[in-house]
C-alpha cells in the first residue's frame, strides 16, 4: 500500500475513558536523568502534551511531595505523583492502522539493543499532533508495547531519511549528550533553487524560532536568535535551474537548513514555507510533490568507543526529479553521496569552531 493511502486512514481519536486513580511512581536507575515532562508523556498514555504541561503548572504533579518544573531531571529514588487523568483506552495502541505499523516497521534500517534507526518516509510526522493521531513514535509504541521507545531527535514531516529512536533511557541520555556536544554528524541532500556558485560554504547565522506569522511558527535569521551553523557543499549543477547540495548541520535548530538556504538566496525546492512559489510550481510540473530535503547519513561514536554509521539513499521520487533535470543541461560537480548507499563520513569529536558569518571555505 502506498504511504499516501496509509496516511489517509489516520483520523484523530477521541475515545473517552474513566479517570485513573492517583498514582505514585518510583524512579529507577534506568529512568534517572529523564525530564519530568518526558516521563509523564510515557506514563500518561494518550494525554496531550498541552494537558501534561497544565498539570505540572497547577502543581497536580509532584516530585517528592513538592512542585517541579517540566524540565526537572529526575533522580533514582524520586517519587512522582501522577494525578487522576483520562488516559487513552487500553486498546488505543491497536487502533493504529496495521498498514501504518507495517510501513513504519519496513522503514527500519538498523536495530540493536539500544537503537532503532529508520529511513523515515516524507509525509509521516515523527509524532502525533496538529490534527494527526499517530506519528512514527506512536506507531512504534503500538507495534512494540513492551519497549521504552523515545525519539532521539526530530525531522520535519516533509523531510525523509535517517531518524534515531532509542530503546532505553540510558541510550536516550547518551545520544542527547552527543548531540549537545556536536559529536553527531548529520548530513542531508537537498535540491536548491538556482545555480549555487558559493562553493564550499559555512552559513553561521543565528536563528530565532519564537516567531508567529498568521498563527504559524516561522523561523528567521535574527541577531538575537540562537547560534546556528550549516555547512553547504555543491554536488551538482542543473544549469541555472537547480543545484544538488550536501548540507551538514553542526547545530540542530528548527528548520535550520531551510532557513539558511533561503538566507543564501537558494531556497529548498518544494519548500512551501520558505521557498519560491513560481520555482516550486515549475518543478511540480516535473513531478516534485514534496520538499526536496533528505537526511541521508548520520554517524557518531558511543562513549565506549563503538562507532555507529547509518545512511539512506535518496527516495525514488527524488531520484526521478534529478533524472529529469539531468536530461537537460547539467554540469557535474563533486561526488554524489546518498545516491547509491555510500558510507557517511565520520564526525569530528566536537562542533567546529565558530566562523565569521556566511564565510566561504576554500
Amino acid at each position: 500500500m502506498q504511504l499516501e493511502s496509509v496516511l489517509s486512514e489516520l483520523e484523530p481519536t477521541a475515545a473517552e475513558a474513566p479517570k485513573t486513580a492517583v498514582r505514585h511512581v518510583q524512579i529507577d536507575a534506568e529512568n534517572q536523568g529523564q525530564r519530568l515532562d518526558k516521563l509523564l508523556g510515557q506514563l500518561l498514555l494518550g494525554v496531550p502534551r498541552s494537558r501534561i504541561f497544565r498539570l505540572i503548572r497547577r502543581g497536580e504533579v509532584r516530585v517528592n511531595g513538592k512542585r517541579a518544573g517540566p524540565e526537572r531531571r529526575l533522580a533514582a529514588g524520586d517519587s512522582v505523583r501522577l494525578p487522576p487523568v483520562r488516559e487513552a483506552d487500553p486498546d488505543a495502541p491497536r487502533r493504529v492502522p496495521a498498514s501504518l505499523i507495517q510501513a513504519v516497521e519496513r522503514a527500519i534500517i538498523h536495530q540493536d539493543d539500544r537503537l532503532l534507526v529508520l529511513d523515515k518516509p516524507a509525509g509521516l510526522a515523527v509524532h502525533g499532533g496538529s490534527g494527526l493521531s499517530f506519528g512514527v513514535i506512536e506507531t512504534l509504541r503500538a507495534s512494540r508495547p513492551t519497549e521504552t521507545l523515545e525519539l532521539a531527535h526530530r525531522l520535519d514531516r516533509d523531510t525523509s531519511g535517517c531518524l534515531i529512536v532509542t530503546r532505553r533511557g540510558s541510550a536516550l541520555r547518551t545520544v542527547h549528550a552527543l548531540l549537545r556536544d556536536g559529536a553527531v554528524q548529520k548530513s542531508y541532500l537537498t535540491l536548491l533553487a538556482g545555480r549555487w556558485n558559493l562553493g564550499h560554504k559555512n552559513i553561521d547565522a543565528p536563528l530565532r524560532t519564537d516567531l508567529r506569522v498568521g498563527g504559524e511558527r516561522t523561523v528567521r535569521v535574527d541577531a538575537h536568535g540562537k547560534d546556528a551553523l550549516t555547512e553547504f557543499k555543491l554536488i551538482e549543477h542543473y544549469g541555472a535551474k537547480a543545484s544538488l547540495v550536501e548540507a551538514i548541520i553542526h547545530t540542530g535548530r528548527t528548520h535550520q537548513i531551510r532557513v539558511h538556504a533561503a538566507y543564501c538566496g537558494h531556497p529548498v525546492l518544494g519548500d512551501e514555507k520558505y521557498g519560491l512559489e513560481a520555482t516550486n510550481a515549475e518543478l511540480a510540473q516535473l513531478g516534485l510533490k514534496r520538499m526536496f530535503l533528505h537526511a541521508h547519513s548520520l554517524s557518531f561514536s558511543w562513549p565506549d568507543g563503538a562507532e555507529q554509521s547509518f545512511s539512506a539513499p535518496l527516495p525514488d521520487e527524488l531520484r526521478a526529479i534529478l533524472d529529469q533535470l539531468s536530461s537537460g543541461r547539467a554540469r557535474p560537480g563533486l561526488s554524489r553521496p546518498g545516491l547509491s548507499r555510500p558510507g557517511p563520513s565520520r564526525p569530528g569529536p566536537s562542533r567546529p569552531g565558530r566562523t565569521p558569518r556566511s564565510r566561504s571555505r576554500s
